[in-house]
């Protein structure tokens, strides 16, 4: 496959950023598109350029760095799929693909396609974790879960943190990020003895950091890689409304 890139370039957070092409040839339809960056990086060290910064890790769907507009959607044209699990097969040959970093304000750039999500990290600091003791390892069957709970629970774990959720929402919104976090504990025992401290903190750390309200649009749920569901965002309102009344 031969392709035109049209990348987004941006030395630092502090410069102006612009697109820049470039042509790929020899491209594999069986490689993953950051494997196709690669090639592209490759060729540019070798002709002394400066190669495109994008983040990655894992490259097996699982860190959620890898995150990327393509073609003006989150991850690109797969379904339930991170940037790094996207095969070039999804393009065609010739195809133009532009190629562009997070657009939020919580978001910075910090350099070409790589943004600083770290105040996600700052949302989970201030609330996502169990600090009560809670004892040793106990024998599954002597702390008894609901069925559902614990598939909701499992569900809500699964998301990775990538920001898909922020980047597809208009108003750059991180509520489906957040009440995931606060879902995944609020239904599990361990949880409960912190629960409603959690849900005021977290909402109040992710008001703080700049992220937009929730207009309920739904592009969220449609643009996650892990299928992270919007009735996460009903509970995590229920718990807020209800630790906030709860505390007068």
């Amino acid at each position: 496959m031969n392709l035109s890139l049209k990348i987004w370039r941006q030395k630092n957070a502090n410069s102006e950023g612009k697109f820049q092409q470039y042509d790929v040839q020899g491209i594999s339809e069986d490689m993953s598109f950051l494997e196709m960056f690669d090639v592209l990086n490759e060729r540019l060290i070798n002709e002394g350029d400066t190669p495109v910064a994008f983040d990655h890790d894992c490259r097996e769907g699982i860190c959620g760095m890898c995150s990327m507009y393509i073609n003006g959607q989150p991850h690109g044209p797969g379904k339930n799929v991170t940037t790094c699990q996207l095969h070039m097969r999804s393009f065609k040959d010739g195809d133009t693909i532009t190629v562009e970093p997070w657009r939020a304000k919580a978001f910075p750039i910090v350099k070409d396609l790589a943004v600083n999500r770290s105040a996600f990290d700052r949302i989970i600091s201030a609330g996502g974790y169990v600090s009560v003791n809670t004892g040793n390892a106990q024998d599954a069957n002597s702390l008894p879960i609901a069925k559902d709970n614990a598939d909701d629970a499992f569900m809500a774990a699964a998301c990775i943190g990538c920001g898909a959720c922020v980047a597809a929402c208009v108003n750059s919104s991180a509520m489906l990020f957040t009440s995931a976090k606060i879902s995944q504990l609020a239904l599990l025992p361990q949880g409960q003895a912190e629960r409603a401290m959690r849900a005021e903190k977290m909402v109040a750390q992710m008001d703080t950091e700049g992220f937009g309200a929730c207009s309920v649009t739904g592009a969220c749920e449609a643009e996650c890689p892990k299928g992270i569901s919007l009735e996460n965002i009903a509970r995590m309102n229920r718990e807020y409304y209800g630790a906030v009344l709860s505390s007068k």
